[in-house]
């Protein structure tokens, strides 16, 4: 909304009509591919849904049948002590409709009960299902995709987008339910009461129905734009809160709080709109009904009067305009059951587009194309020697900018081959090529001379054990932190791996040992234990292929030093590559690549490339001499 009050412009909206048509036009089948969707997860689980609808008809069916007996109660009741009345029936009669009325609301409200536990069931499970699929989907997706998205925005898919749609499911589709049975049930007993009454409607209905559809049209790009400024603040506290120490060791608190602070307004801002312009619906509707129903009463006050007074006669027509006190309660009542939904639903509307919204942010990365398949000839990889042939490889994550141009390289079995030189250099990517996290642009790298584009990525991944700069530890204990590539590791193995990478000691000193519990990534230990921890973790698996990306970076010097025999042990009869920015950690290696700007410019052992005096040498001199 604008400071002057005014609806938002949408920005699709143009003054050709044949240019807003098309947007209009995807929008609705965007909208009824959601709908569609939904219904196919409601769908597996038919037997709630018929179980459901058959409550939901039975306690709605009761419930109108209850205004029927009161009516029938005020006219006995009227009639009473008139001329040739006989009491004692009319009084029979009115207490077996108050019974029946009592009955009916009784049984209708343990029905609606029954039918709200019922989809509240089935909610569940779907929500259940979806969140499954979400994270299955998650798990599937290429690296790349989580390079180009925000964490804190897809946590918000998983909880507050699921959960939008669980609420939805559980209660706002349960209202339509009801209302649909109940407004054309009562439809159905005011014709049959005063079909004349009925001409009230004619004006009213189609009144709520335009301005319902109306405002709907306009507010869902509303509620779509409140649940991506939502994720994208997520998004945004999630890396602030992740650099916490960073941001108050530079004293940039006040800066992140007026960067937040203009996100969380522009969120607010979007919460507002939908929320204004979707609650709009409600009481706009509802004055349209409340004067749909004072109309009823007058109508049905006059007829009375009429009937009453001689004015109108009692044919007995379907177009009688003879009216009782009971009918005029009668249709008074039902009147108010018939408006009652449709406000309901039109409050519901702002509900509805918000799930429809949430649920396309949910199918959205449902529908992400996972992980290039293997190939249907792909060959799984078994006893791997560990010769990796690198034959002119050229990529770029970016197709407009390329990173390494034309790399050529043989690395023999067992060897050791370290990666350095400066940053962005391209010592990383080359990783994630021989993982197959990315395909390379052109060219090959092979495995025992296999195209790893031919080979299984789970045969070609399991073929390595990582140890990466960045670690990473789940909530759990120690072992099973350790044993996280081996889960069928026994403690004595875990034990001796942590002594091979010198941290069994800070372990035995912790009260619950190998028990202790880590929180949230490890935050309760140093980055250099993380480290260890991790190192201690590459010592079970018993692959044949092993890459070391900055595995030292988080330990002091004297760590180092403790570590690196373990690390040689580690290193045995396996292909290693090792990146590291510390060329003491690289001086044992079989052979040194120095790449730079995605080229290699430097290659042999560490005594050949002091003796050449390069760029290797000018890096080792700037850090020992």
């Amino acid at each position: 909304m604008n400071k002057g009050g005014n609806f938002m412009r949408d920005p699709r909206a143009s003054s050709n009509p044949n240019t807003n048509a098309a947007p209009e036009k995807q929008t609705r089948e965007a909208k009824a591919k959601v709908i569609r969707r939904l219904i196919g997860y409601t769908a597996r689980h038919w037997y709630l849904v018929m179980a459901a609808m058959v409550l939901t008809v039975l306690s709605n069916l009761l419930a109108l049948i209850g205004p029927d007996c009161l009516g029938n109660a005020i006219d006995a009741i009227a009639a009473l002590n008139s001329e040739g009345a006989n009491n004692e029936a009319l009084l029979a009669t009115v207490g077996e409709n108050v019974l029946k009325m009592l009955f009916c609301y009784v049984a209708s409200a343990i029905l609606a009960y029954l039918m709200t536990f019922v989809m509240v069931t089935l909610s569940q499970r779907i929500t259940y299902l979806m969140r499954k699929q979400l994270f299955e989907s998650l798990t599937s997706l290429p690296v790349s995709y989580f390079d180009t998205h925000a964490t804190g925005d897809i946590i918000s898919r998983i909880s507050y987008d699921i959960d939008t749609v669980n609420s939805s499911l559980s209660t706002d589709i349960v209202q339509v339910l009801t209302s649909v049975f109940t407004v054309v049930g009562s439809l159905y007993f005011m014709i049959r009461i005063s079909r004349p009454m009925m001409l009230v409607f004619l004006i009213t209905i189609p009144i709520s129905v335009i301005f319902t559809r109306y405002k709907s049209k306009r507010i869902r790009p509303l509620f779509r734009k409140r649940s991506a400024m939502l994720g994208e603040l997520n998004g945004y506290a999630e890396e602030m809160l992740s650099g916490a120490k960073t941001i108050r060791a530079y004293r940039r608190e006040a800066t992140i709080v007026a960067r937040f602070d203009k996100r969380n307004r522009a969120a607010v801002g979007a919460h507002y709109d939908a929320d204004y312009y979707g609650a709009m619906i409600g009481p706009s509707v509802n004055f349209i009904n409340n004067l749909s129903l004072s109309l009823v009463m007058i109508f049905g006050g006059i007829l009375f009067f009429l009937s009453t007074t001689g004015g109108v006669a009692d044919t007995g027509g379907i177009f009688s305009l003879y009216m009782t006190m009971g009918n005029v309660t009668k249709f008074v009542m039902y009147s108010r059951k018939f408006a009652g939904p449709i406000n309901e639903f039109a409050n519901i509307v702002s509900e509805f587009q918000s799930a429809f919204a949430a649920a396309e942010r949910v199918f959205r990365i449902i529908d992400e194309k996972p992980e290039t398949p293997d190939a249907a000839e792909a060959v799984r990889l078994e006893k791997v020697r560990g010769e990796v042939t690198i034959d002119h490889v050229r990529f770029g994550y970016n197709p407009e900018k390329e990173i390494i141009h034309d790399l050529s390289l043989k690395v023999n079995p067992g060897q050791t081959v370290a990666i350095v030189g400066p940053t962005g250099a391209g010592k990383t990517t080359l990783i994630n090529l021989l993982m197959r996290f990315y395909d390379v642009d052109g060219g090959k790298i092979s495995l025992d001379g296999h195209d790893i584009r031919e080979v299984t990525r789970d045969s070609l991944r399991g073929s390595y054990t990582m140890v990466l700069q960045d670690t990473w530890l789940f909530y759990g204990t120690i072992a099973e932190n350790i044993s996280y590539g081996r889960s069928d590791a026994t403690r004595e193995e875990v034990m001796e791996a942590a002594r091979a990478a010198k941290i069994d000691s800070f372990i035995e000193h912790l009260p619950d040992g190998y028990d202790t519990l880590l929180s949230d990534d490890g935050v309760n230990i140093s980055k250099g234990q993380k480290q260890l921890i991790t190192i201690a973790r590459a010592m079970l698996p018993k692959t044949p292929m092993l890459i070391l990306d900055e595995a030292t970076s988080n330990v002091d010097s004297r760590t180092e030093i403790n570590i690196r025999e373990a690390m040689a042990r580690l290193m045995e009869n396996h292909t290693c590559f090792v990146i590291a920015h510390r060329l003491s950690t690289v001086k044992n290696a079989d052979l040194i690549l120095v790449v730079k700007d995605g080229n290699i410019i430097e290659q042999g052992t560490h005594e050949d490339l002091l003796r050449a005096g390069g760029f290797y040498a000018s890096l080792y001199n700037s850090q020992f001499v």
